[in-house]
């Protein structure tokens, strides 16, 4: 079994996230047994100082589940997240991404709508996603997030819609269907 890394500490540049959360909403990212709930959301900001948010996030939503589980929920949302800011519309200044999480009663889906297509594909420079061949994806330094999505999700896609995608994968609690455990 893998061993786990702690998450990273906010440093004090990454607490001044916090200042966009409303008091009333701060449970949504304090890491303990969340109210409960059947679907949550926020919206991010599309930088990448938002990444830590994200990941208090997913932690709360997945809090009171085994430390496997909300690693891997955790994990595979953060990719998600950066994904939607490094590939799309959503990491051009003043825009965002939406990360929702449904709970059900076999496992947790995590869903990240992000705004598209970045204006430098539709300008014609570039920037459309292109995965790595398989030989060259163990030796890349980055462009492994959607591999890591298919591997440890129980299952995963997309809507196909160039101008708003959402991206989503199903975690089931018992992590059935992931590599996980076989990691």
């Amino acid at each position: 079994m893998p061993t786990l890394v702690a998450v990273p500490t906010l440093t004090s540049t990454e607490e001044d996230v916090f200042a966009g959360v409303p008091d009333e909403y701060r449970h949504y990212f304090n890491g303990r047994v969340p109210v409960p709930f059947t679907k949550r959301h926020w919206e991010f900001t599309g930088e990448p100082v938002s990444v830590p948010l994200v990941r208090a996030f997913l932690e709360t939503c997945a809090a009171g589940r085994d430390s496997d589980y909300r690693y891997v929920l955790t994990l595979l949302g953060a990719e998600l997240a950066t994904n939607a800011i490094r590939h799309s519309r959503s990491g051009e200044p003043d825009e965002t991404f939406v990360i929702r999480v449904d709970r059900g009663p076999n496992g947790m889906t995590v869903t990240c709508r992000d705004n598209g297509m970045p204006t430098s594909a539709v300008e014609g420079r570039g920037g459309l996603l292109i995965a790595a061949s398989p030989e060259d994806r163990l030796t890349a330094e980055d462009g492994r997030g959607l591999a890591l999505i298919d591997s440890f999700a129980t299952t995963w896609g997309d809507n196909g819609h160039p101008s708003i995608r959402k991206v989503w994968f199903h975690l089931a609690y018992d992590l059935t269907g992931s590599s996980w455990p076989a990691a």
